[in-house]
């Protein structure tokens, strides 16, 4: 119901918002014209992250950017952000968000991350286009709604879009794909060897067993690749492969040892 309202009576109204981390900010889309404390919404432990997060002067990457909430919101301190979003609904709403602030530090990347280059089909409701997926379980359960949408995307590896564009290295990089979060980061090895960039993963899967599995592979895929301090950032837990369960839900913040 709420994103009914949304999509189909705010859509295209352009206001200032009043809550979350673009209070104060433009935007289109969203019910965050909405004060705070009419919309009785309690600061969650994710939105506390963002905002003690100092990226001042840095490079961030941005890779499931949505509509732009995290890039506009980073883009007030970091020196540039770069953003991945294939879905052309959502970049679009993405580049409008950044035009009427006039956001001037944002490179835009049209395409998905994954661990090789491929075309791959992008599955989404019309009515929650932030939960566009790869991922072929959750795909399957948004197509049972009836109402679903597909798109052919065009995937590369970071590493690969790193060199082609001679793109700067990350100090930081957010990653929320619905998903296909370890293979964006199979994409990334090198990436991850070299500049040692500082990770922001969120979790997802279509049952609970699903997501211990992928929460598992992915603190394994870390802790190889040398990141030793991971942690979830709802129970403020460190994370390993022997406890990596406790992260099912909800986001990790993972730093490497920088050599």
């Amino acid at each position: 119901m709420v994103a009914w309202i949304s999509q189909n009576l705010f859509d295209n109204v352009v206001y200032t918002a009043q809550q979350g981390l673009l209070t104060g900010m433009k935007r289109k889309g969203g019910l965050g014209w909405v004060p705070r404390w009419v919309a009785a919404a309690a600061e969650t432990p994710e939105e506390r992250f963002w905002r003690s997060l100092d990226v001042s002067g840095k490079t961030v990457y941005d890779i499931g950017a949505f509509q732009g909430m995290v890039t506009l919101f980073l883009s007030r301190t970091a020196r540039q952000v770069i953003s991945y979003e294939p879905n052309s609904t959502n970049r679009a709403r993405l580049m409008e968000n950044l035009k009427i602030n006039a956001v001037q530090n944002v490179r835009i990347r049209p395409f998905g991350l994954g661990a090789q280059s491929q075309v791959a089909r992008m599955v989404y409701s019309p009515l929650m286009t932030g939960g566009a997926t790869l991922d072929g379980n959750i795909g399957a359960h948004v197509l049972q709604s009836g109402d679903a949408k597909a798109e052919d995307i065009q995937i590369t590896t970071l590493d690969d879009d790193m060199q082609q564009e001679q793109l700067p290295g990350p100090d930081f990089i957010k990653v929320d794909v619905e998903g296909w979060e370890l293979e964006v980061l199979k994409g990334a090895r090198m990436t991850l060897e070299t500049a040692s960039p500082e990770l922001f993963l969120e979790m997802h899967g279509e049952t609970m067993n699903e997501k211990r599995r992928k929460v598992a592979d992915l603190v394994r895929f870390l802790t190889d690749a040398g990141y030793s301090t991971i942690l979830h950032i709802e129970s403020g837990s460190k994370i390993s492969p022997a406890n990596s369960s406790v992260a099912a839900e909800g986001h990790l913040y993972c730093s490497r040892a920088k050599t």
